[in-house]
């Protein structure tokens, strides 16, 4: 029996891009339903449309950064569909790629509510009940920006650190309580959903969508406490951590910025439209 099968899966932001195509693959997989958040109706009902031949897709539209919206989403969930078994915070942004002193504090605000605390908001909501059963499984889909200090992302990269810090602590208060829930942490490479429209990388590889998606599924699938997706370097999670650990910050700035050529990948960004 494969970990999806069966089983009741919410993901928000999952009316688009990698979330869109992780619901599909969750209900090809035997999923008994999917549960879709998302904040623009039109896309909740294509995908609902288009899930409809898969297998049961309910959708809700929610604004994962209101907690009065996570609340009573998660209240509609429980009373419509049931428990849900995996949860996956898929949703959100990135506004521009203006340098930090041009940024705006709505830019500061929209950008960390939805990518560091929406997270927090939607499991807090859900974890709960996972522990209380003893099962379940909460994956946070964050960035390798939450690793790697990208200029010209400052506000993205300080949430997505955040999103790590705080998926992977929650994993070590369950681990330390011998709960079998589990908690997966995603941190991708840029991703060709529109959302880094004009992002170039001259030696690494943006990752296809469909790509993307099976990999965290097959994470999800296979336990994994924490996965970056980065194409032509082994293991780029503990190369990137050994890296950090063993040059001086002036190295590493060239190895990153200007061999691997990261620091100006957002030189040319544009966003979806």
């Amino acid at each position: 029996m494969g970990k999806f099968n069966g089983k009741r899966v919410l993901i928000s932001g999952g009316a688009s891009g990698i979330g869109r195509i992780m619901g599909a693959m969750a209900l090809e997989k035997g999923a008994e339903a999917v549960v879709i958040w998302d904040i623009n109706q039109a896309n909740i009902d294509n995908t609902l449309a288009e899930f409809a031949k898969k297998g049961r897709a309910v959708g809700y539209r929610v604004d994962v950064s209101d907690k009065e919206m996570v609340a009573q989403g998660y209240a509609a969930v429980k009373r419509e569909v049931g428990d849900i078994d995996i949860l996956i915070n898929c949703a959100g942004i990135i506004t521009s790629n203006k340098t930090f002193d041009k940024c705006t504090t709505d830019e500061i605000y929209r950008t960390m509510n939805i990518n560091a605390i929406a997270p927090m908001l939607v499991t807090l909501q859900f974890l709960p009940d996972m522990v209380a059963r003893n099962s379940g499984h909460i994956c946070t889909i964050a960035s390798a920006g939450g690793m790697i200090a990208n200029p010209k992302m400052s506000i993205y990269a300080a949430s997505k650190w955040a999103a790590i810090g705080w998926s992977d602590s929650i994993r070590i208060e369950l681990q330390e309580k011998r709960s079998r829930v589990r908690v997966t942490t995603i941190a991708p490479y840029y991703i060709t959903t529109g959302m880094f429209d004009g992002v170039r990388s001259p030696i690494l590889p943006l990752l296809k969508p469909h790509y993307a998606a099976k990999q965290i599924i097959r994470a999800i699938e296979h336990n994994n406490n924490f996965k970056v997706l980065m194409r032509w370097i082994p293991c780029p999670h503990h190369f990137i951590r050994l890296m950090q650990g063993l040059l001086p910050s002036r190295l590493f700035d060239w190895l990153f910025g200007q061999v691997f050529g990261i620091y100006h990948t957002m030189d040319n960004f544009t966003g979806r439209k």
